[in-house]
């Protein structure tokens, strides 16, 4: 069950979004990629992702230069991965300097659920 505190945060989270999340946003919004339906900060167990394919069991997250290599980032991944989610993570950079390779990917991967992160 989610705890009102952390539905009160992901509500937060989804009023001060990053730039890069914004952008994504506008992309993935109302089935706009190639009609593929997401939800943005989203309650998963312990943590709140950035965006979540329920159907392709596929969470998105965006992450800045504070992510590089954090075992916080790590712990976190494994627990949604036995929760049956595959994570697939960008860099703000990436969805700022090219959206279109960034969505291209994120098709990708919710039509082929055998395709697994490479980071």
């Amino acid at each position: 069950p989610v705890t009102p505190a952390k539905r009160n945060f992901a509500r937060r989270m989804r009023r001060e979004s990053t730039e890069a999340e914004g952008r994504l946003w506008q992309e993935l919004r109302g089935r706009r990629l190639d009609k593929i339906k997401f939800r943005r900060q989203v309650p998963v167990g312990r943590f709140v992702a950035d965006f979540v394919c329920a159907e392709a069991r596929l969470i998105i997250e965006i992450d800045g230069s504070q992510h590089a290599d954090s075992p916080h980032d790590q712990e976190r991944d494994a627990e949604l991965k036995a929760k049956g989610f595959r994570v697939l993570r960008f860099w703000n950079d990436d969805v700022l300097k090219d959206l279109d390779a960034v969505c291209d990917t994120i098709i990708a991967y919710v039509r082929d659920e055998d395709l697994q992160p490479w980071r």
